[in-house]
């Protein structure tokens, strides 16, 4: 009896286990099929958005560019600044998920178990970096910090100078984000997909402009970063369609590197956390040591 019953158990564990590997694998199905419904007229929104934002300075009274972006938008800026600083905590926290050492933790599992999300993520997070470096350098836009008296806007957290306000890189980065998301997990029913979309989006807006709310950045480079954010993703899956390039992260005999990898990021976060203590690290933290934990599991039962 007692034989019969171990066996019972034992051929359950089996079910259960080949279920949850299905399951992954699916996932990453799942995603290469969502992406192969995103089409290159997608991207006309953004362009749009570029274009009339490029028409209104270039036929501008200012010939300065410069001078014509910074003054345009300050009545804009103070409001928005003045209004999103009432929640000075949440703030601070979510605008630190425009940082990629932050966000990424937060889906690092998907490497393992949907890699065409992370090929399309990191192409396009390198589209992003080449565009924000090209475009900071040759627009050259003052913070508001280094423009408007500091006296007259809340400013939460670090205080930032310098000339490489336009565009936003924390928007851009977030906006790769949680576009990639809004495809590659875009549910099959309608009435599901609004949803998913609307959701996905008010976080996405939420969390650029508390770049505005923090004092960071000029509302105009906010919207810039959202609208090239997004084409990137647009690019990003069209590249990737037809290419594996990250499908080896499912053999196992890698995964000790990936260990290694996960345990610096962990100590790298733990050292933010004792600087700034802020709850939004916390969240990176948990869910690297929930894929550490996933992955050395997984090694442990093959070997």
């Amino acid at each position: 009896m007692q034989r019969t019953f171990c066996s019972v158990i034992r051929c359950l564990k089996n079910m259960i286990y080949k279920k949850i590997m299905i399951n992954n694998f699916g996932l990453d199905a799942f995603v290469v099929n969502n992406f192969k419904h995103v089409k290159l007229w997608q991207l006309m929104l953004p362009f749009l958005v570029l274009i009339l934002f490029f028409l209104f300075f270039l036929f501008s009274e200012e010939t300065n560019f410069v001078d014509a972006y910074v003054e345009s938008q300050k009545g804009l800026f103070l409001s928005m600044n003045s209004t999103l600083a009432a929640y000075p905590n949440i703030q601070l926290n979510i605008t630190e998920l425009g940082d990629v050492f932050v966000i990424f933790p937060l889906i690092i599992v998907f490497l393992f178990y949907a890699p065409k999300l992370w090929e399309v993520l990191l192409t396009s997070s390198l589209i992003t970096l080449i565009l924000a470096a090209v475009l900071k350098k040759y627009f050259y836009v003052p913070r508001p910090a280094h423009v408007y008296d500091i006296d007259s806007f809340i400013i939460i957290g670090k205080t930032h100078l310098g000339n490489k306000s336009f565009p936003s890189g924390h928007s851009m980065t977030i906006f790769v984000v949680i576009i990639l998301l809004l495809f590659a997990f875009m549910p099959k029913k309608k009435s599901y997909t609004i949803v998913w979309s609307l959701l996905m989006l008010l976080a996405g807006f939420s969390i650029a402009f508390s770049r505005v709310a923090v004092g960071a950045h000029y509302p105009f480079d906010v919207v810039i970063g959202i609208a090239l954010g997004f084409i990137a993703v647009i690019i990003g899956i069209r590249v990737n369609n037809n290419v594996r390039w990250l499908v080896w992260i499912k053999n196992k005999r890698f995964y000790p590197g990936f260990m290694l990898l996960l345990i610096i990021w962990i100590a790298l976060i733990i050292l933010k956390i004792i600087d700034h203590n802020l709850p939004i690290f916390y969240l990176s933290l948990i869910s690297l040591v929930g894929t550490l934990f996933l992955i050395t599991r997984a090694y442990a039962k093959q070997n």
